[in-house]
């Protein structure tokens, strides 16, 4: 059977599970992927590592097409995702509907994760600082491992989790509280492309073509992620 690898951001890892699955008996393409943030996944390709497809943030997907690393052509949206903010199911819902109920929340939070070196855990950093409110939070974020920050709210590690929205939808042992307030959400992008040393381009742009189908779009949404807005 022949394979397709994939180098994916973890906020599809949803969709792909059951998209996969779909696309492995309809193409008789067998899929391997490995999730890791987008940043890890621009390290990695840069490194010389082989892949077929590659899932990553636009911005990252851009600087990778210039530099020969996936064939500009083949570039496609997928989707985007917003930020969001989940805490220990049965915890009290916090209000975070707007920007003053929102900092008000992180100010009285006990501690609270974001991811280390993800798109998200990135932007909260300047957040935080945007709110004015940077040194009072300094000792209570713990910075979570790659993949689902959630985990440690789910475990009693932290008591609130900021992260891509279906990332932390996902997590049992947490509740999802809601999106950032819009005044503060970062939407972000991602894109989908076929690696330039991929092994079978046919097949590659085949998968690709396979997540932007109405079915694929409406699974998407499903999993907490949504139609890129031109």
């Amino acid at each position: 059977m022949a394979g397709i690898k994939i180098l994916s951001t973890h906020a599809v890892q949803e969709v792909l599970t059951e998209l996969g699955l779909v696309f492995q008996r309809a193409s008789g393409s067998d899929l391997a992927i490995n999730y890791n943030p987008a940043n890890a996944l621009k390290r990695t390709i840069e490194a010389g590592t082989p892949f077929d497809v590659a899932i990553v943030t636009r911005a990252v997907m851009d600087e990778l097409a210039l530099k020969g690393k996936i064939r500009r052509g083949t570039c496609n949206d997928i989707c985007q995702s917003g930020l969001g903010v989940a805490v220990r199911r049965g915890a009290a819902t916090p209000d975070i509907a707007t920007v003053d109920a929102f900092r008000h929340a992180l100010l009285a939070a006990r501690s609270l994760v974001r991811s280390k070196e993800g798109t998200s855990g990135g932007y909260f950093e300047a957040l935080l600082d945007r709110l004015g409110i940077t040194e009072a939070m300094r000792d209570k974020i713990a910075l979570g491992p790659s993949g689902r920050i959630a985990e440690l709210v789910a475990r009693g590690e932290a008591e609130m989790a900021v992260q891509q929205i279906p990332e932390l939808l996902p997590v049992k042992g947490v509740q999802y509280v809601g999106p950032l307030p819009e005044e503060l959400q970062l939407w972000t992008v991602f894109a989908a492309g076929v690696g330039s040393t991929a092994k079978d381009p046919a097949a590659a742009e085949a998968f690709i073509e396979a997540l932007v189908t109405p079915s694929a779009v409406a699974l998407f949404k499903a999993k907490g992620l949504e139609p890129v807005r031109h």
